[in-house]
């Protein structure tokens, strides 16, 4: 494995860790909107990554991962961060537990389109105004934070437990079915495992960040075809 490799791979592993952490945060910060201070007093209402890495999750297996990918494997690792956690008893009255259970989770993967969003705008910007140069390494390393991030987003998405949209499906659900429901999530993290490890399934987040990737850079001329 060269040199070349090696600093791709720290690269990845500090974007995730930033993307990770705006992730956590957005969760932090709704549920500290919405009434409960628990985020607040655990440390977790900030942008330091530090507050909200994993050890293992954010660090270890990303790092194990894409040196595997680096040194020719077909499937890398996983990572997540350290869960926000937060008290839906103490949320304002005005909010139902449901709606404050929906809107703490979907602020996670909101706030991975907005990184993608600035960064590509910033990018763009940048582009177009040949600030920076079309051959910096820079480019790719921008290209790469866009293109993570509206892939944390759309597999953040996915109705399975303990990802975020696994909590949104379960309380859309009605009352009734909450049980069938919990039944599945036990198998939420072998599907999630699946999701990230099968390449052929992983195409299902690839394909719609690339589209969002290329017509959000479209808007500043630049192509990829």
């Amino acid at each position: 494995m060269d040199e070349n490799k090696i600093k791709w791979v720290l690269i990845s592993v500090l974007v995730l860790i930033a993307s990770v952490a705006i992730h956590e945060f957005g969760h932090a910060m709704m549920a500290d909107l919405l009434g409960d201070d628990t985020p607040r007093r655990q440390g977790r209402v900030t942008l330091n990554p530090i507050a909200h890495a994993d050890p293992i999750g954010t660090l270890l297996l990303p790092l194990i991962g894409g040196l595997y990918v680096a040194s020719g494997g077909i499937a890398g690792g996983f990572g997540w961060g350290r869960p926000v956690e937060w008290l839906p008893s103490r949320v304002k009255r005005k909010w139902s537990m449901a709606t404050a259970t929906i809107l703490v989770a979907i602020a996670g993967p909101s706030m991975n389109v907005l990184l993608a969003l600035v960064v590509a705008g910033i990018h763009g910007i940048l582009w177009t105004q040949n600030i920076l140069p079309h051959g910096s390494e820079l480019n790719d390393v921008l290209f790469f934070t866009v293109y993570t991030n509206f892939i944390l987003f759309f597999f953040n998405l996915v109705p399975v437990p303990p990802l975020d949209g696994g909590h949104v499906a379960q309380q859309l659900l009605p009352y009734r079915q909450r049980g069938a429901f919990d039944h599945y999530a036990k198998f939420g993290p072998f599907i999630v495992m699946a999701l990230v490890l099968i390449p052929q399934i992983a195409q299902i987040f690839r394909i719609p960040a690339g589209f969002c990737f290329e017509h959000l850079y479209s808007l500043f001329g630049i192509h990829f075809s």
